[in-house]
């Protein structure tokens, strides 16, 4: 008789326990051993969670090089059927040679569950009857599990942990009281008076929020914000002021120092402009109409390197009742200005930027690599533990935030009707250069403006991203031709240009792949937006948030149609009421906890890959991350105000939260 030695990890996460009969039958190219119960001196401990367990599987004559593995267990009666997550099997053959299994897979009933040989194979190199058939019966089963639906019927691997799942829920409920706001969200009333707002914020800031609180009036921090905040990507450089905002260099630059003309060829005139947000319906709260303007703000980078709010006009389409408002204005006209523009980056923030441009989008990525790409390929395991946790969070985020009774639907401006209507003109915008960062930054002609540091940190973190892609597909393919036969990585990119973007040609994603480059470009904008693009959006939602004049998550009263009518008093009863406010402040507090699994960028704690040369090429790419995240903690020593958003110690692997 033959021995093979077999060796069974499994995973040292919570729950990951199984105290069932564990069975394994090996198949090779030559043969296949008969379904063997694993048993050894352990007992019922062999399976316990971080537990290493080794086997002899025997067969009377040599199976041949191994192709996969079966398992299955079985519940007995007083160990009824459980839940078991094992990491990885290996095998060492009675020839010598070691097989290695990557398995981080729920098994969850007493089913046979198949798992390939960990040496990641194309589609035309999987050239075994074995394998070929092992590859269509996995893809077709996942073609009927991956579908949004409730998360208990989700797929077991793509659910929260049991750690996450409890801390989440937790924080979820204890967000309130953590805050120290229960009893406020069902307060209907507005605030009396800033003070007031003050006592609610103090129960819980941070450095940045506190920061955020003392300098929201100010002109240099609202201008540094569209750099710098948690939406970096609505400013562009203005070369030629837009038709419908007629600002004159008297207007704008009364003392006669600077000429628009000159200042704008110079590169010094940026504009934000939040057009996707006119005619959006703006919803009813506590019964009472709300308001939601889609202005245009120009700003000016002044000689000592400061961007300056020097004009903004509320409503799109100029008129005698829509004044351009300035910082020559009184205190309370441009303060209240300056306040509905931060209420519409609200809106475009959490909708466009972070929902829509990260959440989806890693949904469309992860739906179509789960329905088209099988567990073998090399494409899965390089992008599967970007896709970590983010089904489920999505699905949480319809049901907690966007649905019927959702907190933005019931307390946001953008809420009801109105969000659907933004969201299908959002989606509109998304471009392919759009979600590429270096193409982004040229198209809006931000490469050389100064204190930008999610441009600074992000380029970075794209080129080391852009490295790592790079060396891994290098490694598997090898020239163009073996891109165009790999029907496999073509489906997927196939199915997120159909289902993901409409079949749209002119968002200039591509719909099937090439070259190699192709490849790589794409996976490095999957990967960057999956990871970097979702922490510089997320990270700093109650940072900037949390201090709620600074972030109004809606507006009750119009936005006034002439000078000189508003004082403190109109701005309290403009800004939302105290219900309003803790809602949206609990939930940017809950958006912004990193829960305890928390796992970084480029940290692989699941080892899909069996080959030496990828881990080279982690390991270098995790020794890249190291020095980037070492030279932004030494910058921000100097800086007034840290960014830590595109830290890579600070960015998780996945839309995870």
């Amino acid at each position: 008789m033959l021995s093979y030695d077999v060796t069974v990890s499994t995973a040292d996460i919570v729950a990951a326990t199984t105290f069932n009969n564990v069975f394994i039958k090996l198949v090779g190219e030559d043969g296949e051993s008969e379904r063997k119960w694993l048993v050894n001196f352990k007992g019922a401990a062999a399976f316990m969670k971080g537990m290493v367990s080794k086997f002899t599987v025997r067969c009377s004559e040599s199976i041949g090089k191994l192709v996969l593995i079966e398992l299955d267990k079985q519940g007995l009666p007083i160990f009824p059927e459980d839940s078991w997550f094992p990491s990885k099997v290996e095998v060492k053959s009675p020839e010598g040679d070691v097989y290695v299994f990557p398995i981080y897979y729920w098994i969850d009933d007493n089913q046979v569950h198949r798992f390939r040989e960990g040496t990641a194979l194309r589609v035309f190199e999987d050239t075994h009857p074995l394998g070929k058939h092992s590859r269509k019966r996995e893809l077709k089963e996942r073609e009927e599990d991956y579908r949004l639906m409730a998360p208990l019927s989700l797929p077991a691997e793509v659910r929260f942990s049991f750690t996450k799942t409890t801390e989440f829920f937790f924080t979820a409920a204890a967000g309130l009281t953590e805050l120290q706001l229960k009893g406020l969200d069902d307060c209907e009333e507005n605030w009396p008076d800033i003070d007031s707002i003050d006592r609610v914020f103090c129960c819980k800031k941070t450095e940045i929020s506190e920061y955020v609180q003392d300098h929201w009036k100010e002109d240099s921090f609202f201008g540094y914000q569209f750099l710098n905040a948690v939406n970096p990507t609505m400013i562009r450089r203005c070369s030629v002021l837009p038709g419908n905002l007629p600002v004159t260099d008297e207007m704008v630059f009364s003392g006669g120092q600077f000429r628009l003309e000159e200042e704008m060829q110079k590169g010094n005139i940026f504009l934000c402009d939040y057009k996707s947000l006119d005619g959006i319906k703006a919803n009813t709260i506590n019964g009472k109409q709300q308001y939601l303007m889609a202005p245009l703000v120009l700003l000016h980078k002044t000689p000592d390197d400061k961007l300056m709010p020097i004009a903004i006009q509320l409503k799109q389409i100029p008129a005698g009742d829509n004044p351009i408002f300035f910082p020559s204005d009184s205190e309370y006209d441009w303060l209240t200005a300056k306040i509905f523009v931060r209420s519409a980056e609200f809106s475009e923030h959490q909708l466009n930027a972070h929902l829509l441009r990260t959440h989806l989008l890693a949904e469309v990525f992860a739906v179509s690599l789960l329905r088209n790409v099988p567990m073998v390929h090399p494409l899965y395991k390089l992008l599967i533990p970007h896709t970590r946790y983010t089904l489920q969070i999505n699905y949480l985020a319809r049901r907690r935030l966007i649905a019927e009774t959702g907190v933005f639907t019931e307390f946001s401006a953008t809420g009801g009707e109105g969000m659907i209507t933004f969201l299908k003109k959002s989606l509109s915008s998304v471009t392919y250069s759009s979600l590429c960062l270096p193409d982004n930054i040229s198209e809006r002609g931000l490469e050389s403006v100064p204190n930008f540091y999610y441009r600074d940190d992000g380029l970075r973190l794209w080129s080391i991203i852009n490295r790592f892609v790079q060396g891994v597909l290098s490694f598997y393919y090898k020239n163009d031709l073996e891109v165009k036969q790999d029907s496999e990585l073509q489906k997927w990119i196939q199915d997120i240009y159909e289902h993901g973007f409409l079949s749209q040609k002119d968002t200039g994603i591509p719909q099937s792949f090439s070259t190699v480059a192709e490849v790589v470009k794409f996976v490095t904008m999957v990967m960057f937006t999956c990871s970097a693009q979702h922490s510089a959006v997320n990270g700093g939602q109650y940072d900037y948030g949390g201090w709620m004049p600074n972030n109004p998550i809606t507006l009750q009263l119009p936005p006034p149609t002439t000078k000189g009518t508003t004082s403190e008093a109109t701005m309290l009863k403009t800004l939302p009421d105290v219900n309003a406010t803790v809602q949206g402040m609990a939930t940017m507090w809950l958006l912004s906890k990193q829960s305890t699994d928390f796992v970084s960028l480029g940290q692989y704690p699941e080892e899909h890959f069996s080959e030496e040369i990828p881990f080279t090429f982690i390991k270098d790419f995790q020794a890249e991350l190291r020095q980037l995240r070492a030279e932004i903690k030494a910058r921000n020593v100097d800086l007034e105000i840290p960014y830590t958003y595109m830290d890579p110690g600070d960015i998780e692997n996945s839309v995870a939260i």
